[in-house]
């Protein structure tokens, strides 16, 4: 094997761990496999993360990635309840998509308020979601935010905010523990604390 070949896979290996989950000797072992697989698995892999890297993008109205401006969520109107379910990112929307037990909208705020990192509300996307509460008629507003200190004072924010627009706040309630994160949670314990909510 040439020098060059050589440092095309170590280049390889060394992007592969950069992905979470992924250290050196793992990528290494990916890498290993997506090569002895080439034409199974390589070969399709690099089509599909090429068309993606050309079609995907952030939808303008929740936050959400998709392949169009509007994300099929948003664009369809039976998901038209009135209710919003705040998250803290697009992870946390699939994870709660997983669970198949919320039939509404969302809106991802792109992370939490921290004055450790300087991440103010308009660092986020919390004056988008409370333009979208005034102006698509919502009800009600899920803060579907993780039990973290950074979450709930997000959560807490948010709440104070919509004080007096006679927006009903909730949260999700049981099951979701302390310091969890909705992306590790089971399908049963996010239809669970979905379905018991409480008012925030």
């Amino acid at each position: 094997m040439t020098d060059n070949a050589t440092r095309d896979i170590e280049d390889l290996i060394g992007m592969m761990a950069r992905l979470p989950g992924l250290g050196p000797r793992s990528a290494r072992r990916a890498v290993l496999h997506l090569i002895k697989k080439r034409a199974l698995l390589m070969t399709p892999l690099a089509e599909a993360m090429q068309q993606v890297a050309a079609t995907a993008r952030e939808c303008l109205a929740c936050g959400n990635i998709g392949t169009s401006d509007i994300c099929d969520i948003c664009s369809s109107e039976k998901r038209a309840t009135g209710e919003i379910c705040v998250v803290e990112d697009v992870a946390d929307l699939w994870a709660m998509e997983r669970g198949a037990s919320f039939r509404g909208r969302y809106h991802v705020l792109g992370g939490t308020l921290s004055a450790l990192d300087a991440v103010g509300p308009e660092e986020l996307r919390i004056p988008k979601l409370l333009d979208r509460v005034r102006a698509e008629g919502v009800t009600e507003v899920i803060l579907a935010l993780n039990a973290t200190v950074d979450g709930q004072t997000t959560a807490h924010y948010i709440a104070e905010q919509l004080e007096g627009t006679g927006v009903s706040v909730t949260s999700l309630a049981q099951g979701v523990p302390i310091g969890g994160e909705l992306d590790y949670l089971d399908d049963g314990t996010i239809t669970a604390a979905l379905k018991a909510r409480k008012r925030f």
